[in-house]
């Protein structure tokens, strides 16, 4: 515990929901061991995994609550990343949940410090003509928190020099989608790659495409397939 009283915990469906996401990314060859991490917003300040384990062994009691000035109670101290994961919901009101993983098309771009250019319209499903990588600074670090802010500037995603990806959402299913979405695109922009560097697609057409992506599907939301 580090600075917040006990309190009665009120936030047990979004513990149990943050560790069935954290599974799901498991599952799918997204966060594999300790790497990554995740939060959900929960009143005054957010749940998030704790440092260093594996999805498969947390359960909704392990999970740390942190207000928005970084102080955090529970038995397990929060990831390490736990800057990022604040100061993104604390500024941006309409982010519900943050996932950080070490996808692995995602972090081959990383490491060349590559971002993902418009190669294909799905890239505006991040929110903007492209998907930025933040310059590297150590983990865990104020100055990668700031980085990640940078590049997540009108953006829902971003990659992390020779280290990984962000992706946001209103709530941990939305970031989920995105988290599958932007390693799929990292995926065949690696791919287009092995070719030689793709036609990219022109700020004008991406404005159009963005524009559609307000209307498209059964809502108003920006949830494009």
């Amino acid at each position: 515990m580090n600075g917040l009283p006990l309190r009665r915990d009120r936030d047990l469906v979004a513990r149990h929901q943050l560790i069935d996401t954290a599974r799901e990314l498991t599952r799918r060859g997204l966060r594999k061991t300790t790497a990554g991490n995740l939060s959900v917003r929960a009143g005054e300040g957010l749940l998030l995994t704790p440092s260093g384990m594996q999805s498969g062994d947390l359960t909704p009691r392990d999970l740390p609550f942190m207000d928005l000035d970084g102080n955090w109670e529970g038995p397990l101290k929060p990831s390490s990343e736990w800057r990022f994961h604040r100061d993104i919901l604390a500024n941006r009101p309409e982010v519900g949940a943050v996932i950080h993983t070490h996808a692995p098309f995602c972090t081959t771009l990383a490491c060349h410090q590559r971002g993902i250019p418009a190669f294909h319209y799905m890239v505006g499903v991040a929110g903007g003509t492209d998907i930025r990588c933040a310059p590297y600074a150590t983990f865990g670090t104020p100055e990668l928190c700031q980085a990640a802010l940078q590049a997540l500037d009108g953006r829902k995603a971003c990659l992390l020099a020779h280290h990984g990806m962000i992706a946001l959402g209103k709530d941990l299913k939305s970031a989920l989608k995105l988290t599958i979405e932007v390693e799929e695109l990292a995926e065949q922009y690696w791919r287009c790659l092995q070719l030689g560097d793709p036609p990219l697609l022109s700020d004008a057409e991406m404005s159009r495409v963005l524009d559609r992506f307000t209307t498209y599907g059964q809502t108003q939301a920006a949830e494009v397939g």
